[in-house]
Parts: C-alpha cells; structure tokens; sequence
C-alpha cells in the first residue's frame, strides 16, 4: 500500500484565503442551510462578488478565512466549499510538477516521499470519490475545472 500523498496537520494554511476561496451558488446554498438562513442573507453576510460575478468567501483581518476558527479548524466543515476539500489536489498541482513541488513549501500535510506521479494517482482518487471533477464553465473554482485534463491524467 502506497504513503498517504496529503495528510491534513490542520496549520490553517490552505484557509488563509490567500487569491479568494471561491464559492458557487450550490456551495452558497448548502452553507447558507447550515446557518438556517437565506441564500441572499448568506451572500450578504459571508461573501465579497467580483464585477465579474464571482462570489468568493469573505476573509478576516489576518487573511484567514471567515470560518477558520485557529486551534479547531474549519467552522463549516461538514459542507466546506468544493475547493477547500479538493485541497491540495488542484489542477496546477496535478499536471505541474513544479508546482507541486511549491505547494509543498505553503502546506505541511503534503508528502514529498510519495513522488508526483502517485499524488496525481490518488488526487484524481480523492476528486472522483468526493464528486470533485468539475468541467469548465461552472461559477465554481476553476482549479477544479480539470474536464478537459482528464484523459491525459487517465
């Protein structure tokens, strides 16, 4: 059996909203029913929207996430957005080597013994098992929009 290639240490730093941690309408919904509010109060609430019309989670002073709560994690986890659960299987980490090997100096968790070829191996694992594979053109994040990688990852 192969080394696990992400083990979460839950440091926080993949919740530092660091370029937006972005959320589609489905994600939006979903929280908004942990809250038992309103999409739209939701929205209002907990999300900054782009000219662009992308909505993305709000962040506190110290850039972190407006969930995170440091010393127990994400505040929302049981329906934490599409992308904070792909982490750190992004599509960047998948097809670029490279930058794989630079994920590793922000995140702990992630197994530089395991080598790329098996972290693409069990990320596309991870994305299949969690409904993660998105193709392009959703309101969601687009380093998950890996459809059109798909075959050359196969």
């Amino acid at each position: 059996m192969a080394e696990e290639a992400f083990t979460c240490h839950m440091c926080g730093r993949c919740c530092d909203g660091e370029g937006g941690i972005v959320v589609s309408r489905s994600e939006r919904e979903r929280l908004s029913e942990l809250f038992a509010i309103s999409r739209r109060e939701f929205e209002q609430r907990y999300t900054l929207k782009t000219d662009s019309g992308t909505f993305y989670l709000a962040t506190r002073e110290d850039g972190s996430c407006v969930f995170f709560n440091p010393g127990s994690g994400c505040g929302v986890h049981a329906v934490k957005p599409d992308i904070c659960l792909a982490w750190p299987f992004f599509r960047g980490n998948l097809e670029d080597e490279s930058s794989w090997h630079m994920a590793q100096d922000y995140c702990p968790g992630i197994n530089p013994d395991v080598g790329h070829e098996e972290f693409v191996r069990q990320g596309m694992e991870h994305l299949r098992g969690h409904n993660l594979l998105h193709e392009s053109g959703l309101d969601g994040a687009r380093s998950l929009q890996i459809g059109d990688l798909l075959a050359s990852l196969k």
